[in-house]
């Protein structure tokens, strides 16, 4: 038997071809028993879908590009991992790339790499300017992830920093701590992840009656385990130290968790240790590290789902989204649990 196709599949499941070809585009108006009913007989036959000839039929090159800062922030490869597995179930590649957080990179995938081999381009900015979008050709779809967001320029998927921080800034409040650092944290900038997260924790401690002290509040030159490390020594060497360190992500407090260690300080005993993004790391650590984790798969979804929207119509196609994911508190070792 030669390579399976579409008219035997729906053969075998006792449907139409027509009825085939909307369970593999995925169409809501199938039954769940017809669903079910197609994809036994594409397992049973082994059919694969012919993914170059549909997108030449429409077109279109079947290939969706992703560009984030950086591939050895497990927050970025983890997330990648997630659209890669998507846009896969959806009948469309994925091409990665890593901008290193510089804006020419960032502007270039804007305007789609000045090239004809992606439909849609997916971006994690970091560098990008207020104005950068001014102008862009909007036929080429672009739904942005994190907190750029100029107002109507694209759509956009991000989850609410400022809240997530509160959360866990009053948790750590809950277990009575009151000299609350925070590593990676910004008093004075615009609206980027360091600022909205710093936010938050400000409006914690301001509901707590407590004051914001800036000498706790502590940059870093990057959100790896090294600056964690470096942020939490100095901390602890103040003349009244910190009794909790709210990093700003993971990668930060597996450092700053390192440097207690290193010190001679208990966590949590002495300190409260917080992270962010429920990188797979902090599930391992010892101890296991309390964090904020952002939905990565729902990210993923509804950031191709409306990439493919955008695709589908052909253009603009409406005013842009923006649309909120959701997040939780996980409650782990390094803060009581």
């Amino acid at each position: 038997m030669g390579r399976p196709r579409i008219k035997d599949v729906a053969e075998y499941a006792g449907v139409s071809p027509k009825t085939v070809s909307n369970v593999l585009n995925d169409y809501e108006h199938v039954s769940e028993q017809t669903r079910t009913a197609v994809r036994e007989a594409i397992d049973a036959l082994g059919y694969r879908v012919n993914i170059a000839g549909r997108q030449l039929r429409r077109g279109r090159t079947g290939v969706i590009a992703l560009a984030v800062p950086e591939l050895d922030i497990a927050y970025f490869a983890e997330l990648a991992k997630h659209v890669m597995a998507e846009t896969e179930r959806r009948g469309s590649t994925t091409l990665l790339l890593e901008t290193g957080g510089r804006r020419e990179k960032e502007l270039a995938a804007v305007h789609g790499f000045d090239a004809q081999f992606t439909d849609g381009v997916i971006l994690s900015p970091l560098a990008l300017r207020p104005r950068d979008l001014a102008g862009r050709d909007t036929r080429l779809p672009l739904v942005l992830l994190g907190e750029y967001n100029p107002p109507g320029s694209a759509d956009h998927v991000a989850i609410d920093n400022v809240a997530a921080a509160r959360e866990v800034t009053e948790h750590l409040l809950e277990r009575g701590r009151r000299r609350i650092a925070v590593i990676g944290g910004d008093l004075r900038g615009t609206q980027n992840t360091s600022r909205l997260r710093t936010a938050g924790y400000q409006q914690a401690l301001s509901a707590a009656g407590l004051p914001v002290p800036e000498e706790l509040v502590l940059p870093v030159p990057a959100f790896r385990w090294a600056d964690g490390a470096a942020a939490a020594h100095t901390l602890m060497r103040l003349p009244r130290r910190p009794d909790a360190l709210l990093c700003l992500n993971d990668h930060l407090a597996l450092g700053a968790v390192r440097a207690l260690h290193e010190d001679g300080w208990s966590v949590p005993g002495d300190v409260d240790v917080t992270g962010f993004d429920d990188i797979e790391a902090t599930r391992f650590s010892i101890p296991t590290i309390t964090t904020v984790s952002p939905d990565k798969p729902g990210i993923a979804r509804r950031a191709v789902e409306l990439l493919l929207e955008r695709i589908d119509a052909g253009g603009p196609g409406g005013p842009a989204v923006d649309e909120t994911a959701g997040h939780r508190l996980i409650v782990r070792e390094s803060s009581g649990g």
